[in-house]
């Protein structure tokens, strides 16, 4: 147990390092490489992930099931390998971002290119009643603007699993400080995540979109962000469960004129098993956003219902809709209250020799540090096959809108609306390499009928090329 809380309080100190950090993308299972730990004659039994009510059907794909809640904060995966050992695995990464024009950039049309250079860090320990995975990335990177110079990068995301008879406790939380929005960071290479990546850097699901500090607008500069949760599941019946969660995010921006965002949320939700694959639920959760240094608050209330479906190794999907209820501390347009609706989505499916993911989210959002909270649209998407023995491709592509609350008119303040789409291979090098190249470009739209002045109607295109290379030995053991 020392052990365990020595190892929660080291990576839980990676915000603090850094006093301007005030506190997860989210990372899917792919195939287990040859370098899964070798089993020794006597492995230890790993924690039970799943409550009764929770479990979903199986197909032989050797993974096991993701036994996350319906109403929780994470979001479905298509399941974890199965543990044989605890193990823990170091990595060096090496990427090279080169953007045309370079964020925040006016007028120039010269290539910058950001160099990282990067130690990766992922663990999984298991005990016999609880599982503690660490997927960690950390170092810097140099620019060839002389004006950006260089900075620090660090991404992390942490979880631990406690199994108590009925109930399951988890602590998760998620840090980030990078240079630039993550809405497409990386190209779909592993910049993009913390750790080794692969089924080495462990299943790790991200918080929702409803939990964790939006940040989907281009030419913010950097910026830290940590979300940190807390989540209890309790079966009540072999069918039914009751779920409580609750977090705190901050996010906080290096550059001045932008907004810095603190965020609550809590929920309640009840699951309901309708068959092992089917799942029903309904949710209440309350969030709050609060903007430092300004008097403006937002506090909404959602009320949805939900559905999921999950498939171990074929299909996780989750779909969320109901009506919100926002209050503002400070009128906007004469009125202290709107209502909307709330809807998220998320899909994974496996398919032969490849795999798809989408993700949507509508609703009150922190407002991307551009805007004093906002109605945010956003959807995603990825898609990635295999082509031929060592080489996969894949192609990704992303939509955001943020809207200001109170609209245009009243705040005068633009909708922000940013696009990427893009394409990228990837093949392993032996064992221990691996080599990513990807291109995105990136458009971003800001303007709104009641904005007027220089910043209002600006639209500017990027292109960015991402080289990845990246290597890990061999697992190291710990028993």
């Amino acid at each position: 147990m020392i052990r365990r809380m020595l190892i929660i309080a080291a990576f839980l100190m990676v915000p603090v390092v850094f006093p301007a950090s005030l506190a997860l993308r989210a990372q899917e299972p792919q195939s287990p490489p040859d370098s899964q730990p070798a089993p020794t004659p006597t492995p230890p039994k790993p924690a039970g992930f799943a409550v009764p009510a929770l479990e979903n059907a199986q197909t032989d794909t050797g993974l096991q099931p993701d036994s996350a809640p319906l109403t929780g904060i994470q979001n479905p995966t298509l399941g974890t390998p199965e543990l044989r050992h605890s193990y823990w695995v170091p990595g060096l990464q090496f990427s090279s971002n080169i953007s045309s024009n370079g964020y925040g950039a006016s007028t120039s049309k010269d290539w910058v290119a950001n160099n990282y250079f990067i130690g990766n860090l992922s663990l999984l320990e298991a005990w016999s009643r609880s599982t503690l995975a660490v997927n960690y990335s950390g170092g810097g990177f140099v620019s060839t603007d002389s004006t950006q110079g260089g900075g620090a990068y660090h991404q992390l995301a942490l979880v631990e699993t406690i199994q108590l008879g009925r109930s399951q406790f988890q602590i998760l939380d998620q840090f980030s400080y990078t240079p630039q929005s993550s809405f497409g960071f990386g190209g779909g290479t592993n910049l993009g995540i913390p750790g080794v990546g692969g089924s080495l850097g462990g299943t790790i699901p991200g918080l929702g979109g409803n939990y964790i500090p939006n940040q989907s607008v281009y030419g913010v500069g950097p910026f830290y962000s940590n979300t940190g949760a807390l989540q209890l599941t309790y079966s009540v019946s072999p069918r039914g469960s009751i779920t409580l969660s609750g977090s705190y995010g901050l996010q906080s921006f290096t550059q001045s004129g932008n907004f810095d965002t603190n965020s609550t949320a809590a929920s309640v939700g009840y699951n309901y098993l309708l068959t092992r694959s089917d799942t029903i639920g309904v949710n209440y959760r309350f969030n709050s956003n609060q903007f430092p240094g300004l008097p403006q608050a937002y506090g909404s209330h959602t009320v949805s219902v939900a559905y999921g479906r999950k498939i171990t190794g074929r299909v996780a999907l989750r779909l969320f809709i109901g009506p919100q209820f926002t209050n503002y501390r400070v009128p906007l347009g004469g009125s202290s209250q709107n209502h909307g609706y709330s809807a998220s989505a998320n899909l994974t499916y496996s398919f032969q020799r490849g795999s798809l993911a989408v993700n949507y989210l509508h609703g009150l959002s922190g407002g991307s540090g551009v805007q004093v909270g906002s109605i945010l649209d956003s959807v995603s998407a990825s898609v990635s096959h295999s082509l031929g023995r060592v080489w996969t491709g894949g192609l990704n592509f992303g939509y955001s809108r943020n809207s200001p609350v109170g609209g245009t008119t009243a705040t005068s303040l633009p909708v922000y609306t940013d696009w990427f789409t893009g394409a990228n291979v990837s093949r392993p090098i032996g064992r221990d390499f691996n080599f990513a190249l990807a291109y995105t470009a990136t458009i971003s739209n800001y303007g709104g009928t009641g904005c007027t002045g220089q910043g209002c109607n600006n639209s500017n295109t990027f292109s960015t090329i991402t080289l990845n290379f990246q290597w890990h030995p061999r697992p190291f053991v710990l028993r």
